[in-house]
């Protein structure tokens, strides 16, 4: 193995969204073979047929480009191994199933659902592990042939079963984990390996494809542990030599301390989500591949060409990795800062146009507009689609003044200061920020009211709200005649 170049493959399922584990998989995967100057693989795992969703492939590669994974051979690259979809591979399953089937190594099996349940069921009752009871248990191969006969004419279809060798040990040196052994006789009996449609299992086809790619390390999540020794059967029963193994561990959610689960509705789990709440690529990377893997030092922010640089898979954890949206948010909102206006422009524009703060495909003077409005939120956003939020100042028409807003006005100061404003700004010949805080500016001097006594009232007064971005440039993009008519609805209030 030492002297095999590095071959690595990510191998996901067209069954759903990339989940933030998967992708934590893909990026291990990718960084080691980077770091090694090995070989990156996609092959898409569809033998699950009743469980694939339409454009699950093309989901998972657009989510994979968009994270800044990419890779040297697969499906929509080609490469000398091919076919990289199962589906495409049934043949070449045949010619092991056969082989094996040949050698006595598997058999037909027919025990239908029906039986199988009632098996599980007995099992259950008497306390026992879950485990296939041998259907041709003291029968001489005469019996088995008969018994096989009479499936056959009633027409059952039969599934192929692995004959598990009895009393061995299955063990290997894991990447993350260390030795690990487990007792051939607890893995649950004779396994299937082509089920009644004719398309191979899991832990058959990954064991043909990951030896015939010649793939030579297999980094995966740590419940892939259960599989490995029936892998790790086939591989001896086929004379293969195995790759070596590292199963990294479980992704947890840092609120509850519980595995990072499909059904876990407080935490966002797939990529396509964070990509529509306006997460950058880069802090995602950044963020996914430090669950679990750490480099020396405290440093937290990386590029992907100083963790290329820096993978080594012996600082891949063996504790849980700690899902933490605050930090997520920490990390994002720094990449933001580091980010091209221009960028985030597009990525907040995007989600105001899909909340209805514009049309679907606004004009020049709006993008500008938008462009600016944008600007002022950037430092506070830890995601673009906050901006939304954010922004309710400049699309929200408000009714009324909270109690808080009402209690600035009411101090003796507000009312000339207000009224002041409203002659400075009326006669404001250019009404952009610049301009607009020479006139505040001015107002402190004339009444000589100045800190939270000033600005207060003249953020309430010009936005009707107490809270908001920078003032002045917050002003010039409501537009005059909307400031006048917020100070002019001030007044009212403080009259009454």
């Amino acid at each position: 193995m030492a002297d095999r170049p590095i071959r690595v493959r990510y191998a996901p399922s067209p069954t759903g969204h990339l989940h933030i584990g998967n992708a934590r998989t893909a990026l291990f995967n990718y960084l080691f073979a980077r770091h090694n100057n090995g070989t990156m693989v996609l092959r898409i795992e569809d033998t699950d047929t009743k469980r694939n969703i339409a454009d699950g492939e093309k989901s998972q590669i657009e989510n994979l480009h968009w994270l800044g994974i990419d890779w040297d051979e697969g499906p929509d690259k080609g490469g000398d191994f091919g076919p990289y979809r199962q589906s495409e591979r049934k043949d070449i399953y045949m010619k092991y199933i056969n082989q094996l089937l040949e050698e006595g190594k598997a058999y037909e099996s027919y025990k239908t659902e029906e039986e199988l349940q009632a098996d599980r069921e007995a099992q259950q009752a008497n306390h026992e592990m879950p485990h296939y009871v041998y259907e041709y248990e003291g029968l001489t191969e005469a019996q088995k042939q008969a018994k096989i006969a009479e499936a056959k004419a009633k027409g059952l279809t039969p599934v192929i079963r692995f004959h598990i060798p009895q009393d061995q040990a299955y063990e290997w040196n894991d990447i993350v984990k260390g030795d690990i052994s487990i007792d051939g006789n607890t893995i649950g009996g004779d396994f299937v390996i082509l089920k009644r449609d004719g398309m191979p299992t899991y832990n058959f086809a990954v064991v043909v494809d990951d030896h015939l790619m010649q793939i030579t390390h297999v980094l995966r999540g740590d419940d892939h542990i259960a599989n490995t020794p029936k892998q790790m059967a086939i591989y001896d029963a086929l004379g293969w030599e195995k790759p070596v193994f590292g199963h990294m561990t479980l992704i947890i959610n840092g609120a509850t301390g519980k595995k990072l689960s499909k059904r876990d509705e407080n935490v966002l789990q797939f990529i396509e989500q964070y990509r529509e709440l306006g997460y950058l690529p880069n802090a995602m990377f950044n963020f996914i591949t430090l669950l679990g893997w750490s480099p020396k030092g405290e440093d937290e922010i990386f590029t992907k060409k100083e963790f290329i640089k820096l993978f080594d898979e012996h600082r891949l954890s063996k504790s849980p990795a700690r899902f933490d949206q605050k930090k997520l948010e920490w990390v994002n909102n720094k990449y933001i800062k580091e980010t091209q206006p221009s960028e985030l422009t597009a990525l907040a524009l995007e989600n105001l146009i899909e909340a209805g703060r514009f049309a679907k495909d606004p004009d020049a003077q709006t993008i500008e507009w938008a462009r600016q409005m944008i600007s002022l939120y950037i430092p506070q956003m830890s995601y673009t689609q906050q901006v939304v939020d954010l922004s309710s100042i400049f699309f929200d028409e408000r009714t009324a003044l909270t109690e808080d807003e009402m209690k600035e006005l009411a101090d003796d100061n507000a009312l000339p200061v207000i009224k002041l404003l409203k002659e400075r700004l009326t006669n404001l010949e250019l009404f952009t920020a610049y301009f607009i805080n020479q006139e505040v500016y001015q107002i402190r001097l004339a009444t000589g009211v100045k800190g939270r006594k000033l600005f207060m009232p003249v953020r309430i007064a010009a936005t009707f709200h107490m809270h908001g971005p920078q003032l002045a440039e917050t002003m010039e993009l409501m537009g005059r005649d909307k400031v006048m008519a917020n100070i002019d609805r001030v007044l009212a209030l403080i009259n009454k």
